[in-house]
């Protein structure tokens, strides 16, 4: 067991990005070459990057324990957790349609979560109060799960959009670049949309909500991208309802990626103002620097 456990504690990110990014590679390489054991080669890389993956994950949560700090409580586990989230639904996708090349805008969703995770490493975690109580994990819990079901509606709707400017265009499918069923796309862009606006608006509410009880004040630059955001969220759900033809075809997916373009401007703002607030004046990384002299933490 000993042996097995000091194997375990080797496992590192660079495990399982591995696996996912040669993964992505089989998947391209079926737009140019047939292979007949392709489909089994990539099932068994991408098994061995989720087991990677979820001992990553489980050695994060034991080594917090040892420590008596709180699990999973920054921004790096965040991403890690996300990442693995849209790793697993790809790969029940890629047993249930093995023919469709999901894993083309599935996978780097997975791997640019994972280096996000890699860059923000460092980063300080939460605090106890905020990761224990309640508003903290309804907080944490509907932002998780809202982001991930937002990235699966984005890459749901450019696959819808793909797929249709082939049938629109009478275009040939490209050698080994099947999608699925335009009314497939369209209805899991939809029920993602549905869902991640609600799952984000109770996350953004929750937060809110725990920074007043604690009289907290809150930071000028992520109160005001958080806002536009939730405005941007109950104009689409109002948009929704109102006008139905919204609900299906081009629509639905241009709203579902510009939804998520909208989240990722802000978990930029939230998780590079964090990093810079718990990093020593001067030190900070070049990436952040150089953001911040564009203004983007103003």
């Amino acid at each position: 067991m000993s042996a097995i456990a000091e194997w375990l504690s080797r496992i590192s990110l660079s495990c399982f990005a591995f696996s996912y990014l040669l993964t992505l590679i089989l998947e391209i390489s079926r737009l140019f070459l047939r292979v007949a054991v392709r489909w089994a080669i990539m099932l068994l890389v991408m098994a061995l990057g989720l087991f990677a993956h979820i001992a990553y994950i489980w050695l994060q949560i034991q080594s917090s324990l040892t420590e008596h700090s709180s699990p999973l409580s920054d921004w790096h586990a965040w991403c890690v957790v996300a990442a693995l989230a849209i790793a697993i639904f790809y790969f029940i996708l890629s047993i249930r349609r093995p023919l469709n090349s999901t894993g083309l805008f599935l996978l780097p969703l997975v791997l640019g979560l994972t280096m996000t995770a890699w860059l923000i490493r460092d980063a300080g975690s939460f605090t106890d109060k905020d990761a224990l109580s309640l508003w903290g994990i309804l907080h944490g819990l509907s932002l998780l799960a809202g982001t991930v079901t937002m990235a699966l509606g984005c890459a749901t709707g450019v696959m819808y959009l793909v797929q249709s400017h082939r049938l629109k265009k009478k275009l040939s499918a490209r050698r080994g670049m099947r999608l699925p069923s335009l009314e497939w796309l369209q209805r899991t862009s939809s029920r993602c949309l549905s869902l991640s606006t609600i799952l984000l608006a109770i996350g953004l509410l929750a937060g809110i909500a725990m920074n007043v009880l604690r009289q907290l004040p809150l930071e000028g630059g992520v109160v005001f991208s958080s806002s536009i955001l939730f405005c941007w969220l109950i104009a689409v759900m109002v948009f929704e309802f109102f006008y139905k033809p919204a609900r299906q075809g081009r629509k639905v997916a241009y709203l579902t990626v510009a939804s998520f373009i909208f989240l990722a401007l802000v978990l930029v703002v939230v998780i590079l103002g964090r990093h810079a607030a718990t990093t020593p004046a001067g030190s900070l990384e070049p990436l952040t620097s150089l953001l911040l002299k564009w203004g983007v933490m103003s």
